[in-house]
């Protein structure tokens, strides 16, 4: 399982840069309100996976609290960076610890560190698909970003600019 963790947080990595510099270059996209709104919830729910399996309390971000799109991106790449290091380090047993998914409430939900982690890479996948669908809308290409294509092209690192 921590192999299977480690290739889809890599690919993570890499689909979110390549999610950014595709709606960079069109700039109806990165100011499109529907597009905003859901890179602020895909980085926002990241943070917040990570933050539960590493045992820190939530810190919820507004997009609001962000002077510009330049901010968020950076907030993602940071989170990158900060997943990469825990992915690094964790133990089988920590990816084993159990914990409460806090918004779920009724009935509450518990999941294993691992559990937490594939769900907030799908998770992350899922609105992806949805920006990029918006983005054909908008006029423009997106880019291959499934993670057939990160292994066909032999799992590339990420580029963020």
């Amino acid at each position: 399982m921590n192999e299977l963790l480690h290739d889809l947080y890599g690919h993570q990595t890499w689909a979110d840069a390549e999610h950014w510099k595709s709606l960079e270059s069109w700039p109806s996209a990165i100011r499109d309100e529907a597009i905003c709104k859901r890179l602020h919830h895909i980085h926002l729910t990241q943070r917040a996976f990570l933050s539960i399996v590493r045992g820190e309390p939530l810190t919820i971000k507004r997009l609001e609290d962000f002077p510009d799109m330049a901010a968020l991106k950076d907030y993602a790449h940071a989170y990158h960076d900060d997943v990469a290091d825990f992915l690094k380090n964790a133990t089988s047993s920590e990816l084993a610890l159990v914990h409460v998914i806090p918004w779920f409430m009724d009935p509450p939900i518990s999941v294993t560190a691992s559990q937490a982690l594939v769900q907030a890479a799908m998770h992350s996948h899922y609105h992806r698909a949805q920006n990029a669908s918006r983005l054909r809308e908008l006029g423009a290409q997106p880019p291959l970003t499934d993670l057939i294509v990160w292994y066909w092209k032999e799992k590339p690192h990420a580029n963020w600019e």
